[in-house]
This record gives structure tokens, C-alpha cells and sequence, in this order.
């Protein structure tokens, strides 16, 4: 189907799918968290993809949740931004293909989150990192940051909201490669269609594995979200 704030590219057995908001840094507003979740529900269900790269159009990757949202306070619009929310995070977590991440310039907040529910990511030389929402109130998303870089350094960048530049990033764990800007989305592509050589099977199997792994509370039917709500939502 087509998209107003999406780009979406299939490339052989690869799916590109880039945010296409570049006058607001690609901020995730409760339209393009819809869109996230239903491009990929269908790219999930099509086996001709087998692996899905994200992107993000401009200068920036993603600059974390449009903020001018949450002063709304109409029940209707609130509802609207907690089901966005939920579906965004749930349908990452529970995606059941690879993720690969090209990561330009800030990915923060929620843009962080994206990240880091991805499954690889590359990132080019300016990238930064950062939970600033902590800063402002807002609880940071622990655990799938965690899961990738370990307890220890999720807690500081949760904790503190400070920014961490590409090459911290790579020394941590949080991405597996390091490139210039302009190699960024074919080193992207170039690993997407490494894994891609896999059988679809056997990518799923293994996708399975990490969604029991770290999506764990989810599956036992605990609301992983609830504390990120406001009081009595």
C-alpha cells in the first residue's frame, strides 16, 4: 500500500524502509508509528522479502517521538498516542525477520529505541545517540537497549540521557560498523543481502529465538508499557 511518510523500496529479497519526514528530523508522529507498524506487517507477510532495512531520509535517522504531540490532551488523542506507541514497539519486537539499522546523524529517544530493536546496526561517522527525554520526564525504553550493550551501560545512557558519538557506540556494542556517510545504505544493503542468503526458514527460526529472549514479559502477557503511560491510562 502507499505510504505518506514512509519510502519503501524492494530490492530482490531486501526491503528498504525510510522515515520521510526530514523537515522534522524524521520525528515519530502517531501517523508515521502507525505506518511503521503496518508497512511492516505486510513486508512481514510477504516471503518474498527476507530482510528489511531502516533508514532515514535528510539528516537525520530519527530524532525520537514528535514531541508537540504530547500537549494535546483530547481522550481521543491520547488514546490514539498510546495504541501508536504500542503497536510501533510491539510490532519491532516481535518483527519475524531481520532488522538492519542505517543509522546518520542523531537517533535519539524513541529514534534510539528504533534502533536498537533493529538487529544489526551500521552507522555513518556522525551519528549520535542519546536518551534526552529523561531529561524532560519522559521514562526511557530499558530493556532492548540492554539487551544489546548489557545492563551496565543501558542503565548510564538511560539514566543520564548524555549523547554518545559513533565511535563510543561501536567500542559498546550498539553498532557493528563504523562508515562514511556516503558508503552508509549500501554497507546497509550489503549486510541485509548477506543474511538474505540465508533460507527465510532458518531467519525466522533464529528471530524466533531473540523474540523469546528479550520480548519474554510480552509473551507471558505482562504489559511491558504500562509504566511508560500516564497514571489511570
Amino acid at each position: 500500500m502507499p505510504y505518506e511518510l514512509l519510502l519503501l523500496e524492494t530490492r530482490d529479497k531486501v526491503a528498504l524502509v525510510t522515515l520521510n519526514r526530514p523537515d522534522k528530523r524524521n520525528a515519530l508522529s502517531i501517523a508515521l508509528r502507525y505506518e511503521i507498524d503496518q508497512c511492516l506487517a505486510e513486508l512481514e507477510a510477504d516471503d518474498a522479502v527476507s530482510v528489511v532495512v531502516v533508514a532515514g531520509a535528510g539528516p537525520s535517522f530519527c530524532a525520537g517521538f514528535d514531541r508537540t504531540e504530547f500537549f494535546v490532551q483530547t481522550p481521543e488523542h491520547q488514546q490514539a498516542l498510546m495504541d501508536s506507541t504500542d503497536r510501533f514497539h510491539l510490532r519491532l519486537m516481535n518483527f519475524a525477520k531481520p532488522l538492519v539499522a542505517a543509522i546518520h546523524g542523531p537517533a535519539l529517544g524513541g529514534g534510539l529505541d528504533l534502533a536498537a530493536l533493529c538487529d544489526v546496526r551500521i552507522c555513518a561517522e556522525d551519528a549520535l545517540f542519546a536518551h534526552p527525554e529523561i531529561k524532560f520526564g519522559a521514562p526511557t525504553l530499558y530493556g532492548p537497549l540492554a539487551e544489546v550493550i548489557g545492563g551496565g551501560l543501558a542503565r548510564d545512557l538511560c539514566l543520564s540521557g548524555r549523547r554518545i558519538d559513533a565511535q563510543e557506540a561501536l567500542r559498546i556494542g550498539l553498532v557493528s560498523k563504523v562508515v562514511p556517510a556516503e558508503r552508509l545504505l549500501d554497507e546497509a544493503l550489503a549486510m541485509a543481502n548477506t543474511i538474505a542468503e540465508a533460507p527465510l526458514a532458518a531467519l525466522k527460526t533464529v528471530k524466533q529465538m531473540i523474540i523469546d529472549r528479550y520480548c519474554w514479559r510480552y509473551v507471558t502477557g505482562e504489559d511491558i508499557f504500562a509504566s511508560l503511560r500516564p497514571p489511570g491510562s
